[in-house]
């Protein structure tokens, strides 16, 4: 009789092998990051890069998307800004709220940076058969397609700005405020 395998399992054992795999790629990733950000801590960069995907995007965005408190946020654009590597600006829509950009000093590490893990990478795909190389980047854009489309299928929906009488100017009812108690990391810094 016919053994019966549950997908997961192979998900999971692929999901093993693919972690001990991802050794080599992380190692590249990390040497290139300690090479080219002498100048910002691991946070930092991060922060650099969540900034460089949503140009203008707000302290409190930018805080949940790092998963940090409010506060360290904000010491962190902080030592950021006097790094030179963003630039605060009122916001378009309500100028009380700070809208985060890239400096053209944080535009040159990013891009040290990836020409850094390029060239490393492209040492070691050339060792790799033609054959290697295809099956390996057709997996990569596949994995990264999938992850991408669970991420917009799992992302929070922003919540939409309410006036405090509840009506908006033609005096229609507004949504209700989103409840941020759900434990979110938004929460923990209201």
């Amino acid at each position: 009789m016919a053994e019966l395998h549950d997908p997961r399992d192979s998900a999971l054992r692929d999901a093993a092998a693919l972690d001990a795999a991802a050794g080599a790629l992380l190692t590249v990733w990390e040497a290139a990051r300690e090479r080219t950000t002498s100048r910002v801590s691991g946070a930092q960069l991060r922060a650099v890069m969540v900034v460089e995907q949503h140009d203008g995007i707000n302290l409190r965005r930018l805080a949940s998307r790092l998963d940090m408190l409010l506060s360290s946020a904000s010491r962190l654009c902080d030592r950021l800004v006097a790094a030179g590597m963003l630039e605060r600006e009122p916001g378009r829509l309500d100028r009380r709220e700070i809208s985060l950009h890239l400096t053209p000093e944080a535009r040159r590490l990013l891009t040290e940076l990836r020409e850094d893990r390029r060239e490393q990478l492209a040492r070691i795909l050339s060792g790799m058969t033609a054959q290697g190389r295809e099956a390996l980047l057709h997996g990569m854009r596949e994995f990264d397609e999938t992850a991408r489309r669970q991420e917009a299928e799992s992302a929070p929906v922003e919540p939409v700005p309410v006036r405090p009488d509840g009506f908006d100017g033609d005096g229609a009812t507004l949504p209700a405020p989103r409840d941020w108690s759900d434990g979110s990391p938004v929460a923990r810094t209201a």
